[in-house]
């Protein structure tokens, strides 16, 4: 049986009840492994030992000028993408090979890794974010969560890269909100040696990366 994004019913935005301007795309959220506590969209916000696990949901709502949400409940999320008329996407809707009774495909899904949905899996549907775009006009800012790292991400990205410069859209790659953003923010101390960045600060190193990326920067 495929794994099918846990959020399906939302990916293309024909639930919604405001009119969007802004549209963030990540990867894929897992209906299984049973151990994926999400409740919605980058809800994983921290790991099966409590520590921190995903950004997003803080960095967001302060890129805003807002408190975080990171301790907030999905209504709360809601909410403030209502107010602030940001939608929010992925770009794969079903693993189509993945088989739940595999162990090791439970296992691969369970670790959330972007490289292996690229490579220990063979077919993908597609979420047709070019769609998407065509259905609301309203969607000018469009921003993707991943680094677009590899030939598979790229191949979905690119189309979307054109579409949007063709029509006149805002189109910008963000720095990751996962834990992986620490070796970008290693990277940037390397280069940086005045950078007082830390991991008790990662947070503030990816709203920094964010700002220079956003529209109202």
């Amino acid at each position: 049986m495929p794994c099918n994004h846990k959020f399906q019913a939302d990916l293309i935005l024909n639930r919604l009840s405001f009119i969007p301007t802004t549209l963030i795309i990540g990867t894929f959220n897992p209906s299984w492994p049973e151990t994926n506590n999400a409740s919605w969209f980058y809800g994983r916000t921290h790991d099966d030992h409590g520590n921190r696990n995903n950004s997003f949901w803080d960095v967001l709502p302060r890129l805003y000028g807002e408190p975080s949400l990171i301790d907030a409940d999905t209504s709360d999320w809601k909410n403030f993408c209502i107010r602030n008329q940001i939608a929010i996407t992925d770009l794969i809707t079903s693993i189509i090979d993945a088989d739940e009774g595999n162990e090791l495909h439970a296992k691969f899904l369970g670790g959330y890794a972007d490289n292996v949905i690229a490579e220990k899996f063979e077919h993908h549907l597609i979420t047709d974010i070019i769609q998407i775009l065509q259905n609301n006009q309203t969607l000018t800012n469009i921003y993707i969560t991943n680094g677009v790292n590899g030939s598979f991400w790229t191949k979905i990205w690119r189309p979307i890269e054109k579409y949007c410069d063709l029509h006149g859209k805002r189109c910008n790659t963000l720095l990751t909100p996962s834990k992986n953003a620490r070796f970008s923010m290693f990277s940037y101390n390397r280069d940086n040696m005045n950078s007082n960045f830390t991991m008790a600060n990662l947070n503030d190193f990816i709203l920094m990366k964010w700002q220079e990326q956003w529209h109202f920067r």
